[in-house]
């Protein structure tokens, strides 16, 4: 694709003081809108305004997710559709994480999610591993004082076997785990795209790392990669019956698929519909261009997939919230370097495109 034994329960159980915690997390946040809207000035003279009630922020007004059946469901279990954006690496494109960036995600975007991507390799995690993980922490934590869920994207790529980071993976994911335990607003994505390894390689691997993250996080979901870049196998001649008929041994997991509509056309469209009939599927990555993120836009089929995934409440993130020179990238170049970030003058092509489509 692109380049680059049951717990107990009950409040005294850590599992129980974990959902109290998460709770008063969630309250604390929806809080917070209500007193931003108390705390605006009155004009002297003027009779005060009744407050409007402060709209309730993605993740105050679903808590925590899990997996019911085929679908994301929110704390009420009634399904749910996360729409947002996937950061470009963090070792490259950090300046384009800000308060103001994420203000307009928010806000103005009105995205549920961020996708938050630490490349393994590439000048990324390996070569600072405390450094990173602050980093990802960081922009985790932005994006929840906003409202915004977060997605932590273990961004592997080449080697394309994850079992090949198997020890940075559980270092990496303890920390984010211990870290997270007890909020509502993460998902962990445990292998971005896996590529020229079998899918019992890859099921091996995700059996590996979902109980390190469970030992310290029982209650958020994990989003297992699928082979092939995350096609189910088709980019490698397979499909979506190999994972249908070996599925990952844990619970509360869903399956990301990842295209990029200008490339993957209709039997990819098809497997995302057949998959998602069978298996939880989260779309952690697409894009409107060809499979590097480069060149034309195809807004026509990719609007074919996003109609799928919204009749199918399938969730999305969209690669990705930079100011790269390519095409896939929503930014013109530069915006990362000054301080404007709303509306659609600093936006590409593609950023108005999808701007709109998360907006609705």
């Amino acid at each position: 694709m692109h380049q680059r034994t049951t717990p107990p329960t009950g409040s005294a159980s850590p599992t129980g003081r974990r959902r109290l915690a998460r709770k008063a997390l969630i309250a604390a946040a929806s809080a917070l809108g209500v007193a931003t809207a108390l705390m605006t000035p009155v004009r002297a003279g003027a009779a005060p305004a009744p407050a409007a009630p402060a709209a309730a922020t993605p993740l105050a007004a679903n808590g925590q997710l899990s997996v019911c059946g085929r679908q994301l469901c929110n704390a009420s279990g009634q399904p749910v559709a996360l729409n947002g954006m996937s950061t470009h690496g963090t070792q490259w494109y950090a300046q384009c994480v800000t308060g103001g960036s994420l203000d307009a995600l928010a806000k103005d975007w009105r995205a549920d999610v961020l996708r938050v991507s630490t490349y393994v390799q590439e000048d990324g995690y390996e070569t600072d591993p405390a450094g990173f993980t602050a980093r990802a922490q960081k922009f985790v934590d932005a994006a929840h004082a906003r409202g915004m869920y977060a997605v932590i994207d273990w961004h592997m790529l080449d080697p394309g076997d994850p079992n090949a980071n198997l020890s940075r993976a559980k270092t990496f994911f303890t920390a984010m785990a211990k870290k997270y335990k007890n909020h509502p607003g993460v998902l962990y994505e445990i292998a971005n795209e896996p590529s020229g390894v079998s899918w019992s390689a890859v099921k091996s691997y995700a059996e590996k790392i979902i109980p390190v993250i469970r030992a310290e996080d029982s209650d958020a979901v994990v989003l297992v990669g699928t082979r092939a870049w995350s096609s189910f196998g088709v980019s490698e001649g397979a499909n979506e019956s190999e994972v249908v008929n070996n599925p990952v041994r844990a619970s509360n997991i869903m399956y990301t698929f990842h295209f990029y509509a200008a490339s993957h056309r209709d039997e990819y469209l098809k497997t995302l519909d057949r998959a998602s009939d069978k298996l939880p599927v989260f779309v952690t990555e697409f894009g409107t261009q060809d499979y590097a993120g480069e060149g034309a836009n195809d807004f026509t089929m990719s609007q074919r997939y996003l109609d799928l995934m919204k009749r199918k409440k399938i969730s999305w993130t969209n690669w990705n919230y930079s100011d790269d020179h390519r095409s896939g990238a929503v930014f013109k170049t530069g915006t990362c370097d000054g301080s404007t970030w709303t509306g659609t003058g600093v936006l590409k092509e593609a950023g108005v495109w999808i701007r709109e489509r998360i907006r609705q």
